[in-house]
């Protein structure tokens, strides 16, 4: 069996990640684990690099914290304002004991002027969600992603992709190792 340790306690995104590395490795039985984690960053990132270096400061606190592990993987949602439009986005690392590290980013999506301008006024996208559409911590059930879609895509799911997409050069190991 592996060990997964995913950098969030959140049960969704610890649900992507085993998902992820068992729609890609099948024939492998895994175990998913989630920690809290340290991003380094702002609670709601507003650019591409801040997300991305968001993801990369948890994988580097659980690998240090939690060394027995053969994978690492973190998720780190975050936002970026494109002319005048606020896009949503999240990128996945993963990394193995070996240190090579997949990463992937998942589909973008605009948000709604009225999540927008909460988000702009300060709010978290999680928050602007549950405001807007009159939920409850709707970032650890289907989250934005589940309201605009009417669930078709669910938080989970939207996040398993973008998990497959950071296995690839697991999944592809002689194409990926740093020529010597």
């Amino acid at each position: 069996m592996k060990k997964i340790i995913v950098a969030s306690k959140n049960p969704v995104k610890v649900r992507a990640a085993q998902e992820a590395f068992e729609r890609m490795f099948p024939e492998e039985v895994f175990e998913s684990e989630g920690v809290s984690a340290v991003s380094g960053v702002s609670d709601q990132p507003f650019s591409d690099e801040e997300t991305y270096t968001g993801a990369l400061n948890r994988i580097k606190d659980i690998r240090q914290r939690i060394p027995d592990a053969d994978y690492w993987v973190s998720f780190e949602g975050g936002v970026e304002d494109k002319n005048n439009e606020i896009e949503a986005f999240a990128w996945v690392l993963i990394e193995n004991k070996d240190g090579v590290v997949g990463k992937g980013r998942s589909a973008t999506f605009f948000l709604p002027p009225a999540v927008s301008q909460l988000m702009r006024e300060g709010m978290e996208l999680g928050d602007a969600d549950d405001k807007v559409f009159g939920l409850t911590n709707s970032k650890e059930i289907n989250g934005t992603i589940g309201s605009l879609t009417g669930n078709l895509v669910t938080r989970t799911s939207y996040y398993v992709d973008a998990a497959v997409l950071a296995l690839i050069p697991f999944k592809n190991s002689t194409l990926y190792r740093p020529e010597t």
